[in-house]
C-alpha cells in the first residue's frame, strides 16, 4: 500500500448511466471526482446494455406516476415517483440533450417516442433499439474528458472504509494492487446482481458488489425480494442442455406488435391479462415461463411487424447467432432487474453518513415491487444528479484503513468459479420467477453455510475473486431472507405450493 493517502473530494463507484451522472454533477459543483469501475470501457456497464430506451413525462408527469404506480402493484413511493416524473423531462433535456447531444430517433420533426409495456401513451425515448450504448458512450466519453474528474479502469472496490456510522472512502483493488481511497463522500452505483442467476440479461461481473460492501457496513437495506425477471430473453440450449441467454428482445417489439406463442403455436397472452403482450413484466414472465413448462417452448412472433427496418440491431443479433427470426424468436425469463436495495433518499443518501447509492444498486422506491419498462436509465439519471450535488462539498478526513490480509496461500483457480455456480443453482432453483416458503427455507441454509465458508478465506486472504463472492452471498442471503420474511405475493415475488400440480397451459 502506498504510503501517503491518497484523496478525493467525491469517490464514484460505478460507471453506467446513475454513476456517470453522480461525476458530473459533483463536478459541476466544483468538486474533484474519482470514478472507479470494474468495467472495461464500455460493454462492462449494464446501461450500455439498455435496448428499450428513456422514458420521460412529456405533458402528462401525472399519468406517468399513474403507470409506475400501476405497475408497481401499489408499492412504489408516491413521493419517489413525484421526483422522478417531476425531473425527468428537465434532467433528459439537460444531460442526454443539451450535453451529450444524443439523437434520439425522430418522426419528422419531432422525436419518435415509442410505448412498451404498462405506459398508457408513447413516451420513451429511444435510438432503434439499442438506446443504452448510444447514450453511455458519448456520456464516458464526456466525462473521461472532464478535467475535473479521474476515471479508473478495471478497478473493483473490496470494502468500504467507515467508522463510528460515517464512510472515509473505500478499498479499491487494482491488478492485484490494493490501497485505500479516501474521500469526502462516496457514492455507490455499482449496478445489478445478474450473476447470482444462470441466465441473465445483465452484462459479467455484476455480482452485487455495491448492496453487500454497503449491508456489511451497516447500511440498512430493503425490498430485496423484488428481483424482476424479463420475459424475453433470447435463449440457445447450451451444451447442458440448459437455455442460455444469447441477447435481450427489448419490450419495445412487443409494443409495436410481437406475439409470444407456445410451442403449439398458440398465441396465449390474452388469457393470462386483459393488455395480452403489453402485460406488466412480471405477468408476462410467468406465463413464458408457465408455458415453456408445458408445451415445451415459447417463440417471440415477429412477423407483424417490418422486424428489419424496425429493429435492424436485433435483425443482425438473430443473424449472428443463426436464429431464423421468421420462425420466431426463442425466449424465457431472465434475471433482468433489482428492485430492491440499499435504502436512499430522494438524494440518494443512505442510512450512514457521507454514503450515497444511486441505480441499481439502490432503493428509492420508485420501483415498488416491480418495475415499469424504461425508468431505469431514468431513475439512474436523476438520483444520480441529485446525490452527486449533495455529496459535493465535503472534504476528505484519511482514517487507519483496514487491513485486507495476505498471509496463507492462494486458493485453487476454480475455488470462486464453483463456489459461484453452487450459489447461482440455489437461486434458480429456489429463488426464481416463482418461489416456494419451503425452498426458500432451504435456501438460506445453504447461502449462509456458503457465506461463513467465504466469510474465513477472507480474513486471511485478498483477491476480487473472492470479495466478489462475498459480496454475491451476502446480497443472495439477503434475497432469499427478504422472500422468505414477506408472505405476500406482489409484483415480481410470487410465491407458490410446490406440493400442487403445474399449472397447464391455458392456450385453447
Amino acid at each position: 500500500m502506498t504510503d501517503d493517502p491518497i484523496t478525493t473530494d467525491v469517490l464514484v463507484i460505478g460507471s453506467g448511466i446513475a454513476g456517470l451522472a453522480a461525476a458530473l454533477s459533483a463536478a459541476r459543483e466544483g468538486d474533484d471526482v474519482t470514478l472507479a469501475t470494474k468495467a472495461t470501457r464500455p460493454e462492462g456497464s449494464s446501461s450500455w446494455w439498455a435496448q428499450g430506451g428513456i422514458a420521460v413525462s412529456r405533458d402528462t408527469p401525472e399519468e406517468f406516476k399513474e403507470d409506475i404506480m400501476a405497475a408497481s402493484d401499489g408499492t412504489a413511493d408516491p413521493d419517489a415517483v413525484d421526483v422522478l416524473v417531476e425531473n425527468a423531462n428537465g434532467a433528459v433535456e439537460d444531460v442526454l440533450l443539451d450535453t451529450l447531444d444524443i439523437d434520439f430517433d425522430h418522426n419528422g420533426s419531432d422525436h419518435d417516442f415509442t410505448r412498451e409495456a404498462a405506459h398508457s401513451e408513447d413516451r420513451i425515448l429511444h435510438v432503434d433499439a439499442s438506446t443504452g450504448k448510444h447514450i453511455h458512450v458519448p456520456f464516458l466519453n464526456y466525462i473521461d474528458d472532464h478535467d475535473s474528474v479521474e476515471i479508473l479502469d478495471d478497478t473493483a472496490a473490496l470494502e468500504l472504509i467507515r467508522h463510528e456510522g460515517r464512510v472515509h472512502g473505500a478499498m479499491l483493488e487494482s491488478d492485484g494492487a490494493v490501497d485505500p481511497y479516501f474521500a469526502g463522500s462516496v457514492v455507490l452505483a455499482t449496478g445489478g446482481i445478474g450473476d447470482l442467476y444462470p441466465r441473465t440479461t445483465n452484462p459479467d461481473n455484476t455480482t452485487g458488489d455495491g448492496i453487500g460492501m454497503a449491508a456489511l457496513a451497516g447500511a440498512d437495506v430493503e425490498g430485496m425480494e423484488y428481483v424482476q425477471f424479463h420475459p424475453t430473453a433470447c435463449v440457445l440450449e447450451g451444451n447442458s442442455g440448459s437455455a442460455e441467454v444469447a441477447f435481450l428482445v427489448s419490450e419495445a417489439v412487443r409494443g409495436e406488435g410481437g406475439l409470444l406463442r407456445n410451442g403449439k403455436g398458440e398465441r396465449f397472452m390474452p388469457d393470462y391479462h386483459a393488455d395480452a403482450e403489453l402485460a406488466p413484466r412480471d405477468v408476462v414472465a410467468r406465463a413464458v415461463k408457465a408455458e415453456r413448462e408445458a408445451t415445451g417452448e415459447v417463440t417471440l412472433d415477429v412477423s407483424p411487424l417490418n422486424f428489419v427496418e424496425e429493429f435492424p440491431d436485433l435483425a443482425d443479433n438473430c443473424e449472428e447467432y443463426g436464429i431464423d427470426w421468421t420462425d420466431g424468436i426463442p425466449v424465457a425469463p431472465a434475471e433482468h432487474f433489482l428492485c430492491g436495495g440499499i435504502s436512499v433518499d430522494d438524494r440518494g443518501r443512505t442510512t450512514l453518513d457521507r454514503l450515497y447509492a444511486v441505480g441499481e444498486c439502490s432503493r428509492t422506491g420508485v420501483h415498488g415491487a416491480n418495475r415499469l419498462a424504461s425508468t431505469s436509465l431514468l431513475e439512474g439519471l436523476v438520483w444520480g444528479l441529485r446525490a452527486g450535488e449533495d455529496a459535493a462539498g465535503a472534504e476528505p478526513e484519511p482514517i487507519e484503513a483496514p487491513e485486507l490480509l495476505e498471509r496463507d496461500p492462494d486458493l485453487p483457480d476454480r475455488f470462486a468459479r464453483d463456489k459461484f455456480q453452487r450459489l447461482t443453482r440455489v437461486m434458480d432453483e429456489n429463488v426464481g420467477v416463482e418461489r416456494d416458503p419451503a425452498d426458500l427455507q432451504r435456501a438460506m441454509a445453504v447461502l449462509r453455510r456458503l457465506k461463513g465458508e467465504v466469510d474465513a478465506y477472507v480474513r486471511t486472504r485478498t483477491s476480487r475473486s473472492l470479495y466478489e463472492l462475498r459480496h454475491a452471498s451476502v446480497t443472495a442471503l439477503l434475497i432469499a431472507r427478504h422472500a422468505a420474511e414477506n408472505e405476500e405475493s406482489v409484483g415480481t415475488h410470487n410465491l407458490v405450493d410446490a406440493s400442487e400440480e403445474p399449472p397447464e397451459s391455458t392456450a385453447d
